[in-house]
């Protein structure tokens, strides 16, 4: 680190760990190490941390990691992981929730129905938390994050805080378009009275759909790639489809032969093996439908 290694260690204890081995923090279980991992106890220690490194330090926000492709190379930079003191939620009025950025958006999905709060039903499908689900402007059925958020509670590298209301943000699929040095913190949410148990039963059926036609319980972080809406009216399973050899893979990463966007760690899978698999469908989409792929996953890389 760019500040003094021991200086910081005697400050932070163990909360900042040093060459940090980030391969089981993410759903791939691929990855090498960071220089620095700082799990964030509090608010105030969070601030503390930022002041101390003085925006000297590439940094990165891991939430629950089911998005994300980490480089077998080690990042030279920090990793950030909020803890459980970020896992709040709670209600503000009879239709609003906050809910912290660490929280789950499934349990975000969970309170709201056990509050009778509709609106919230399609989160249940989502395996992120509230602030990956933000940055990317998350959503399946139909429904994303934007549609029920009201605002973000935001803090940057230089540890100042803001608020940003939802209809400051330029939200596009599968992008909020906010600053990456932005490290989110809160949002608050609005749904609508509904009955618990229609809210149930639409849960219900939404995770049915959801495990008819995606993998589970497998190293695989979700869709790889957006669908290129401006482009053509297809989804991207179906462009890969068409243009890529289902059966290949590199290494141990393979497509997932439930749902071509998605694409799987069959064990030992490395970086290199992954990022294979992604140019080369992507370049095989190009080359059939001109049609240039963008990843959804996260990769972090230096």
């Amino acid at each position: 680190m760019k500040v003094d290694q021991k200086e910081m260690i005697d400050e932070f204890g163990d909360n900042l760990k040093l060459d940090y081995d980030l391969k089981k923090k993410n759903w791939f279980n691929i990855g090498g190490k960071t220089k620095a991992f700082y799990k964030a106890d509090n608010l105030k220690e969070l601030i503390k941390f930022l002041k101390k490194i003085k925006n000297e330090e590439k940094i990165f926000i891991l939430g629950a990691g089911s998005n994300t492709l980490i480089s077998d190379t080690k990042f030279e930079g920090v990793v950030i992981k909020l803890s459980h003191n970020f896992n709040n939620i709670s209600m503000h009025s009879e239709k609003i929730i906050v809910a912290g950025s660490a929280v789950t958006d499934k349990s975000l999905s969970e309170y709201a129905m056990e509050n009778s709060l509709g609106g919230f039903e399609f989160l249940s499908c989502i395996p992120g938390t509230v602030g990956g689900g933000i940055r990317m402007n998350a959503g399946c059925f139909q429904r994303e994050f934007k549609d029920i958020l009201i605002s973000i509670q935001a803090i940057n590298k230089l540890g100042q805080i803001n608020t940003i209301p939802a209809k400051e943000i330029n939200f596009k699929y599968r992008n909020s378009g906010l600053s990456e040095d932005l490290i989110f913190l809160s949002a608050s949410f609005k749904g609508y009275k509904k009955d618990k148990n229609l809210i149930i039963n639409e849960m219900r059926s939404l995770k049915e759909k959801k495990e008819q036609t995606q993998p589970t319980k497998i190293k695989t972080s979700g869709s790889t790639f957006k669908n290129p809406v401006d482009q053509t009216d297809k989804k991207v399973w179906q462009l890969i489809k068409e243009s890529v050899p289902l059966k290949q893979s590199f290494g141990d990463a393979s497509i997932s032969e439930k749902h071509c966007n998605f694409f799987v760690n069959k064990g030992n899978a490395k970086f290199e093996d992954m990022k294979k698999l992604i140019d080369f469908v992507s370049e095989s989409v190009l080359k059939k439908t001109g049609i240039k792929l963008e990843t959804e996953i996260k990769i972090l890389e230096n």
